[in-house]
């Protein structure tokens, strides 16, 4: 009963945080409140995300460009970025080939056009070979499960909200702010 009400209440603090009450305070509470995540429970293929707006300076970037979110198909097969284009097709990109250098310098509403265009961008950004690994790894005081990427110094950690749901943050080499996510496993 415990760990339902546990969950109950992740899923109403999220809730509360991706309707606008959002702070990256906020965020890292919910997040160290959660409970540990294990690689063997996420494995499961594809997961859709969205962003927890925080006031992250790239706040709105990943989603105005059509991430759609991760995939999952074992430890050592992960693809961390997954694009859907306007017509709904769904594609893994190579994180090397996103400019995230861009992210937060640019305004969001100049990414609409790249949105528009990603079916005529997609075999340029499309990677067939996974570019991610799962690791269960400590982060502020809990070993749950974090995605690696192969190519960047990013590592996104995730927390267990309930059994279908995540919430990750971002921690990327030079990244000043936390970048909050959350992920909906694809059923």
């Amino acid at each position: 009963m415990v760990a339902a009400e546990s969950a109950t209440d992740g899923a109403l603090r999220l809730r509360a945080l991706m309707a606008g009450d959002g702070t990256a305070a906020r965020a890292w509470e919910l997040f160290d409140s959660l409970p540990a995540v294990r690689v063997e429970e996420i494995t499961t293929g594809r997961w859709r995300g969205a962003e927890v707006g925080t006031g992250h300076p790239w706040g709105g970037m990943l989603v105005e460009s059509g991430w759609y979110g991760k995939q999952f198909d074992s430890a050592d097969s992960v693809q961390p970025l997954l694009f859907s284009d306007p017509a709904g097709n769904t594609f893994p990109v190579d994180p090397r080939r996103v400019p995230l250098f861009l992210a937060g310098k640019v305004p969001v509403d100049t990414l609409k056009p790249v949105r528009r265009s990603l079916w005529v961008l997609r075999p340029v950004l499309r990677t067939r070979a996974p570019r991610a690994r799962l690791r269960n790894l400590e982060f502020r005081g809990k070993t749950s499960a974090a995605m690696i990427y192969d190519d960047l110094p990013i590592i996104d950690i995730f927390r267990k909200i309930d059994e279908d749901t995540l919430l990750g943050v971002m921690d990327k080499r030079g990244l000043t702010e936390p970048y909050f996510f959350v992920l909906y496993r694809d059923r």
